[in-house]
């Protein structure tokens, strides 16, 4: 007897690799309760029906850290597909670049834990495994 593989819906999710003027990069830490959980992360979110990449990383950019930029800051940097047990995710990320204010501005405005953090030390931190190519083109893009 066969067993079909279980098809889930693929989720598609924008993500921000935000840099300041240092060259740090902005990561957040996933709530305990949520997929991932006590991870750290890029900031995003799910892209919601009829919403561009750039769209909803304006808004969950501003839900998430009380940034308001336009999409005229955001470069595409590389798209993963990732199959967890549990679900498929497509990231669509973006780097974005931040003016020194900006960065001061960034807060976890939903509660979250954020830091900036220098290229040589991102590798201390547990990101999910989706996040591993994405980690992978930011230090790429930092060492231009």
């Amino acid at each position: 007897m066969s067993h079909a593989a279980v098809v889930t819906e693929q989720l598609a999710v924008a993500v921000a690799v935000i840099c300041n003027p240092q060259q740090q990069i902005l990561i957040a830490k996933r709530p305990d309760h949520k997929h991932q959980g006590g991870l750290w992360e890029f900031p995003g979110g799910k892209i919601e029906a009829g919403e561009t990449t750039a769209a909803a990383l304006v808004r969950e950019l501003d839900e998430e850290l009380g940034l308001q930029l336009g999409n005229d800051s955001m470069l595409p940097l590389i798209e993963v597909c990732f199959d967890y047990p549990d679900k498929s995710v497509r990231l669509d990320v973006y780097w974005v670049e931040v003016t020194a204010t900006e960065a001061l501005q960034a807060h976890g405005a939903e509660g979250q834990p954020i830091c900036w953090v220098g290229a040589a030390d991102l590798a201390s931190y547990n990101f999910p495994a989706a996040n591993q190519p994405v980690l992978d083109a930011t230090l790429g893009r930092l060492k231009r």
